[in-house]
């Protein structure tokens, strides 16, 4: 395998029905299903995961509604699909725990870095919800920041699209993919793959990105086994 430890990047839009907003099962079992792999080949799996299949603050924001309540709202949104993913997970005889950044202490444990590196040593999925805890800063930098304190080989973005093009794939036909790219391109270009502050702590801390589409079945253990697929930011 050519990473020991990996953070796995997951927006809330994958787990909504087409669409629509919520959580479709079948895409969260297939989601469980393929972290499932991984935790089957030994590998140390952490997941950060979005909330905007529930709420999305920044389009609130822009709407009048008052920006740090409507991240609240988001980061309790990232909870609520924690803890399907975790039902997901044990579904499939997995041993999982889920950390928030904001006390729940009835439903998850707190986020503790010691604490999630051991239960990474013991083979739990460790599902981090919350986002970094604080307003104004998204999942995908939360992604980043916890990828450099549990020590992660490799952030794996897992999107709709197989990597990162020149343009959103989906609208412009004309696209052009990236088999690699550098961080400050990525931020240069102003390529919406992630956040400048995510791309910025990644590039401070020598933690590669490889953006892959999650609903090509086995690709995120394909990554791990060090095939090439999708476009690694590094």
């Amino acid at each position: 395998m050519k990473y020991k430890r990996v953070l796995v990047k997951i927006s809330g839009e994958v787990l909504a029905p087409v669409g629509g907003s919520g959580i479709d099962i079948d895409r969260l079992n297939r989601v469980g299903e393929e972290l499932a792999a991984l935790a089957r080949k030994k590998i140390e799996v952490a997941v950060v995961i979005g909330g905007g299949n529930i709420w999305r603050g920044t389009p609130a924001s822009e709407s009048g509604f008052d920006r740090v309540t409507g991240d609240y709202m988001g980061m309790v949104a990232t909870v609520i699909n924690a803890l399907a993913l975790q039902q997901a997970l044990e579904k499939l005889n997995l041993t999982t725990r889920v950390l928030t950044s904001i006390e729940m202490a009835e439903i998850a444990e707190p986020y503790i870095r010691r604490r999630a590196i051991r239960h990474l040593e013991k083979g739990r999925i460790v599902i981090l919800a919350g986002g970094t805890g604080s307003p104004y800063f998204s999942t995908d930098t939360a992604a980043a920041l916890r990828a450099i304190e549990i020590n992660a080989g490799v952030i794996l973005k897992a999107t709709k699209v197989d990597g990162v093009y020149t343009a959103d794939p989906l609208i412009d036909k004309k696209a052009k993919k990236f088999n690699h790219i550098t961080y400050l391109k990525t931020i240069n270009l102003r390529l919406k793959i992630m956040d400048s502050t995510a791309l910025s702590l990644c590039f401070d801390n020598h933690i590669p990105i490889v953006v892959f589409n999650l609903n090509k079945q086995g690709q995120m253990l394909k990554i791990v086994q060090g095939e090439k697929i999708g476009t690694t930011i590094s």
